[in-house]
């Protein structure tokens, strides 16, 4: 694609597409800032921690099916096209977005209201599934190979704009409006706000060109030596478990809207605001991340930045609890949300990089579900548990810091797939080798 479109064109349609899937997301991870008032509206309890519980299970319902959207979309998406999946992706979030927003509360009509929020709730997982293959898919190849890393990264710069946006509506009603109201029909003002701007995403998906039958500029970008060389099972395998432990320490993260009221006994805006101060910092960490990793490689970027992360993890909640106010809780999530993102868009970009085109799609995305199904999806609820079993506040740090170090011995093993320092690399190799053909 940027052989035969112009830089502007390129802008032009990477904007649409990380626009699209900020829209996307948006959809799907509002549920994390209202899950004690949906726990209210869908699983009334007795008991204010069994309603919490029953609404995260459902939040985990959603990535269940995940990985079945990954293959099912994903498949679509690399036998047909890329623009076709993603347009099919909205059509899905659409729906099952304005369904949650409409469906009545328990009081209203019993079983039937948790049993269609969840079927919705699962639909909703099902398009993200496809989506983010598509997503990815087309971002690596419209992008020149100079700059890929960084136009990667605009993949999960999307995902922070998308939570920012959640943090900021979340904090916005809960500053105008009761706690009452908030749980009665608050939370379904930010879920229809997103259905609303779910006609802008697939108007600007229409104009996107396909990019599936287009000469790949990965293998393009590549020596033949290198590509011959990589296991692809490899890196899907350690993409897995890298993505695996950073959705837990993501996940923690979204999850501080509620461990702020639940466990520090801090307002709902507190968290709301710490939430927004974390993706706020996330932004600008992700595409500097995507920036270096072009410029010094793949491999560096993504090893010092999760040992950083390790480093940091345990001392910030441990601050955090002790003071237990909500300036020191936004300073810890507003440094813990830039060094945790130092390496998403670098990761992603390298298993882009790692895969053949005519299997990118659905490869790449049923990674990246089964990886955030499996740890993302359960973080919550986990951590819900933990701090409840161990009456420790500090639990969910110790819980990212684990798999933060498992992250950090698969990302050592992941192979450097920057075009800049594969072909440094290979012009190496290529001397010595004629050497010893002479020799």
């Amino acid at each position: 694609m940027s052989c035969e479109l112009t830089n502007s064109a390129v802008r032009r349609h990477i904007a649409a597409v990380t626009l699209g899937n900020a829209l996307e997301f948006y959809d799907f991870l509002t549920y994390s800032f209202f899950a004690i008032q949906i726990g209210h509206c869908f699983f009334p309890s007795m008991s204010g921690y069994g309603s919490l519980m029953a609404s995260l299970a459902t939040f985990g319902a959603g990535f269940v099916t995940r990985p079945l959207g990954a293959l099912v979309i994903g498949q679509y998406a690399d036998k047909v096209g890329r623009k076709p999946a993603m347009l099919l992706s909205f059509v899905l979030i659409g729906m099952s977005i304005f369904a949650m927003a409409l469906i009545p509360p328990y009081r209203s009509i019993g079983l039937a209201a948790p049993v269609l929020f969840v079927a919705s709730r699962m639909m909703q997982g099902f398009s993200l599934g496809g989506e983010i293959g598509s997503n990815t898919a087309f971002l690596v190849e419209a992008s020149p190979p100079a700059t890929r890393g960084f136009i990667v990264s605009f993949q999960g710069a999307s995902q922070m704009a998308a939570i920012l946006a959640g943090s900021l509506v979340g904090a916005l009603l809960s500053e105008v409006l009761s706690a009452g109201a908030l749980t009665a029909y608050g939370w379904r003002i930010a879920f229809a706000l997103g259905g609303l701007v779910v006609p802008l995403g697939w108007w600007l998906r229409r104009s996107l060109p396909e990019t599936l039958h287009l000469p790949d500029p990965v293998a393009e970008s590549e020596s033949k030596p290198a590509n011959l060389a990589r296991d692809h099972w490899r890196v899907m395998v350690l993409g897995l478990v890298i993505l695996g432990m950073g959705a837990i320490g993501s996940y923690v993260q979204m999850y501080i809207v509620t461990y702020a009221q639940h466990t520090l006994g801090l307002p709902a805006r507190a968290g709301f605001l710490a939430s927004c101060a974390n993706a706020v910092a996330a932004i600008p960490a992700l595409l500097l991340g995507g920036w270096l990793s072009d410029r010094f490689g793949r491999w560096p970027v993504n090893v010092l930045a999760n040992a950083l992360l390790l480093l940091l993890v345990v001392p910030l909640f441990a601050w955090t609890v002790e003071r237990g106010s909500a300036a020191v809780l936004i300073a810890s999530m507003t440094l813990l949300g830039f060094v945790s993102n130092l390496t998403f868009g670098v990761v992603c970009a390298a298993l882009g990089e790692g895969l053949p085109q005519t299997i990118r799609s659905r490869a790449f995305g049923t990674v990246y579900s089964l990886a955030i199904a499996a740890c993302g999806g359960s973080t919550e609820f986990i951590v819900t548990w933990l701090i409840h079993s161990t009456g420790s506040a500090m639990a969910p740090a110790w819980y990212v810091a684990g798999a933060t170090a498992v992250a950090q011995v698969a990302l050592m093993m992941l192979p450097e797939t920057a075009p800049l320092r594969v072909m440094h690399s290979t012009a190496r190799i290529e001397p010595e080798a004629t050497a010893a053909e002479h020799t």
